[in-house]
């Protein structure tokens, strides 16, 4: 019987792929999870744990779901940032529909424990990445990582597209400014998969100790880097279109400012505002809390004024393999308070903005005029370094 099931999901899980083509006649994108030739013998008998989302899918199902029905025997799910249901739901717990032990891997746990993991054989991870540093699903990458080395414990990791990976671009953090909003020496935007960045946390020795984990990666077929890809799920409740998710390596830098990216609205991280602005732009919006969205998001109930972006022509990236640096610089000259700028932490530094940037030097520069030129210039070595490290690793040509 199971032999007749898993015939069926296959199927499915190849009719579904071909919602994802990039053009007549082209082969459509087959996710490792939706592959299940290639790792349900091998989890045979073994005591499964999963770090997943709503994103983890086999077919139309959650991979939980799918490998429960097809005898996979899963003792743990770990969730990131978002929660296991991603509405930003914080599970430690039992699953109620399954029966399975939840564990958040956020706030003040992000890294699995000895006692998290007793008792498991092998972890999948498999949850859809936007191939950005400051993403932190890329953290809690790392963090299992490291928990799978430590423990002896086997990690395969299902890939999944890359929908940002037609560009590599941005400062390469420096180890000062490591935290989970970025842990390791790579740009803004990295242009990888999840299962290329494994292998480069194990070849270059970034996890702690310079420890390895035993990795195993179920490729893709039919995917390549730049191929278009439209998420079928959204990532996480603020990234919730494509637009939003093709301007995110942009925006977000503005989360360390007193511009707004568009919480409490419906459509975050596609404009751009701020209440002392009236002057300069026409466009406005007004955020609000929205529940499993943003409950208290900036300048909420009140007017802010900026640009729409909701329209942007999102192919210029790809284009010019660039993030775009100019609406930071625009923003910061429009803006009346520039001592007021840049968001300061309790402790009086600008954490928010350099942690998220990597470095100190972007806001530096910004606040002494530099042409963007002249940021770009300062990328270099590091940026060009970081390239041809990540050749090493590519599985998709």
């Amino acid at each position: 019987m199971k032999k007749i099931n898993l015939s069926i999901l296959s199927i499915l899980c190849l009719a579904l792929a071909f919602t994802n083509c990039s053009g007549p006649n082209k082969l459509a994108i087959i996710t490792g999870a939706d592959q299940t030739s290639k790792y349900l013998p091998y989890l045979k008998g073994k005591n499964v744990a999963m770090t997943i989302n709503q994103t983890s899918t086999i077919g139309n199902k959650l991979s939980l779901d799918s490998l429960l029905s097809l005898g996979v025997k899963v003792v743990k799910v770990f969730s990131p940032e978002h929660g296991f249901r991603g509405d930003n739901s914080y599970d430690t717990g039992i699953d109620e529909k399954t029966g399975v032990q939840l564990i958040s891997l956020f706030r003040t746990h992000k890294k699995p424990t000895k006692e998290d993991l007793a008792g498991v054989d092998v972890m999948i991870f498999d949850i859809q990445d936007v191939g950005v540093r400051f993403y932190t699903f890329l953290s809690t990458l790392h963090y299992v990582m490291e928990a799978c080395a430590e423990n002896n414990i086997e990690l395969i990791v299902f890939d999944r597209p890359n929908p940002n990976d037609s560009y590599v671009d941005g400062p390469v953090l420096e180890k000062n400014f490591k935290s989970f909003v970025g842990m390791d020496p790579i740009p803004i935007v990295h242009g990888m998969t999840f299962g290329e960045y494994a292998q480069m946390l194990n070849g270059e020795g970034w996890l702690e100790n310079k420890i390895k984990c035993k990795l195993k990666v179920i490729k893709m077929l039919n995917y390549k880097h730049g191929k278009p890809y439209i998420l079928p799920i959204p990532p996480s409740p603020n990234l919730n279109t494509q637009q939003s998710i093709l301007l995110y390596p942009s925006l977000c830098l503005f989360e360390g400012t007193v511009i707004s990216v568009g919480r409490g609205t419906y459509f975050p991280f596609q404009v751009l505002g701020n209440p002392e602005l009236k002057d300069k732009y026409s466009f406005s919006f007004k955020p609000v809390s929205i529940p499993r969205m943003s409950t208290h998001p900036p300048h909420m109930n009140i007017e802010c004024y900026g640009l729409d972006l909701r329209n942007y022509n999102t192919n210029i990236f790809k284009e010019t393999g660039r993030i775009n640096l100019s609406w930071l610089i625009e923003f910061y000259n429009a803006y009346p308070s520039k001592d007021k700028f840049f968001k300061k932490g309790t402790n009086g530094k600008f954490t928010r903005f350099d942690r998220l940037a990597g470095t100190s030097k972007l806001r530096e520069q910004i606040i002494a005029g530099k042409t963007e030129k002249e940021i770009r210039d300062s990328w270099e070595p590091g940026l060009s370094q970081f390239k041809n490290i990540r050749k090493k690793y590519l599985l998709y040509k």
